[in-house]
């Protein structure tokens, strides 16, 4: 006779079974302990690891990406300078647009161009006339941007991250906004079908994240410019940042726009002062290895590869960006040359066709797209476009 019974704790202790061995009328009871933890037995994580989040690392192997890092740093500042002001602010403009946007992309989330590129120039008071906004997360989005610029060399406070979560969840519904997660059940990153999920990480229980985000917090102002703590490279600094919110993953939904708005902050303080970088929109381009590389890196608080992956992207960014500013500046003498020669209709087109930035407008302009953005009878779009 067998009889299977429940697993109970004590010393985590687990009664696996017991069976009547009737030949030798003895009684087999099979017992397995254990040290009670209190975490995941397999002891997976960083924080699990008894010198979380004490973080290592080894910068020998790319101080060449960090001087670049700081030379391009350089060279982005230098050519924004040289454009003329209202330039520089489309140049501004037209990169928070697109990380409003990256960024949510990453989570899968889609918003409305339109409304993050209003909602962007209403907050920086440039729109006089502007039509109301009706994507709410495209609005939180654009304000998340602004805010960001704006109170760089701040302190990073409880308050400002509640604050910054309230902004990005404009529009969510089910989800706890604007405080830290409480729910009871595991903070699982997974991906696949619902039954047949596959779990990536696990982060610290809820109970845990008040103690935790304390000691975030604190670690983060500490190592600023000026503390106590202080790291002196900010693309370091940056990717330490990152991978230590991401690990506690403190909020129901938003972390990682969170975790990057971090990113961002931390690199400005660093360079002392707003940093124009197209970060979310370079990790877009290729999230799986972001994906892959933070999957590697909560495994151990020995970091390196995680830091090299992370720099690099900075510095792939700032490529980015100098495109950008680049294309912002061949957009601007356009529009001076051909302005007063193009009708309505087709400076609308040629707006829209150019919002998409240096990578191009997707399999060109034909008469229906050109009918959909303008709303005109196909013979006028025929005649617009051949003229």
């Amino acid at each position: 006779m067998r009889v299977l019974l429940s697993v109970f704790h004590k010393h985590r202790c687990f009664l696996r079974s017991f069976e009547l061995n009737k030949i030798a009328k003895r009684l087999n009871i099979r017992l397995v302990c254990e040290p009670n933890n209190g975490y995941n037995r397999l002891m997976i994580y960083n924080w699990q690891q008894a010198d979380w989040p004490e973080f290592k690392y080894d910068l020998r192997r790319f101080e060449d990406i960090l001087f670049s890092f700081a030379e391009r740093m350089g060279r982005v500042s230098g050519l924004l300078k040289g454009l003329p002001e209202d330039t520089q602010t489309e140049a501004i403009i037209d990169m928070m647009v697109s990380e409003a946007i990256k960024t949510s992309e990453i989570e899968g989330e889609y918003l409305s161009r339109q409304d993050v590129i209003s909602s962007i120039r209403k907050n920086l008071g440039l729109n006089q006339n502007i039509a109301r906004v009706k994507d709410k997360k495209a609005e939180g989005a654009a304000e998340l941007m602004i805010d960001v610029r704006d109170t760089y060399a701040e302190k990073l406070t409880q308050e400002k991250l509640f604050s910054w979560h309230k902004m990005i969840m404009k529009g969510s519904r089910g989800v706890k906004v604007g405080s830290w997660r409480t729910h009871k059940d595991a903070m699982q990153v997974t991906s696949g079908p619902i039954g047949k999920q596959k779990v990536h990480y696990e982060a610290p229980s809820s109970k845990r994240i008040l103690d935790e985000m304390k000691k975030f917090i604190r670690w983060f102002n500490e190592t600023g410019p000026g503390g106590s703590k202080e790291i002196k490279k900010p693309a370091v600094r940056s990717a330490i940042a990152h991978i230590y919110f991401e690990s506690i993953h403190p909020f129901e939904d938003g972390n990682g726009r969170i975790g990057r708005a971090i990113s961002e902050k931390t690199l400005s303080q660093g360079v002392g002062r707003p940093i124009l970088l197209s970060l979310s929109k370079t990790i877009e381009a290729n999230k799986n290895a972001y994906y892959d590389a933070l999957k590697v890196a909560q495994r151990s608080n020995e970091i390196t590869p995680w830091i090299n992956y992370f720099v690099n992207v900075i510095l792939e960014a700032q490529v980015n960006t100098e495109e950008q500013i680049d294309f912002t500046l061949k957009k601007t003498k356009f529009f001076d040359r051909f302005q007063d020669q193009l009708n309505e209709r087709q400076l609308r087109v040629v707006h829209r066709m150019l919002e998409e930035g240096p990578k191009g407008f997707e399999g060109g302009m034909s008469a229906k797209k050109y009918i959909a953005i303008t709303r005109t009878s196909k013979a006028t779009a025929t005649r617009d476009l051949q003229h």
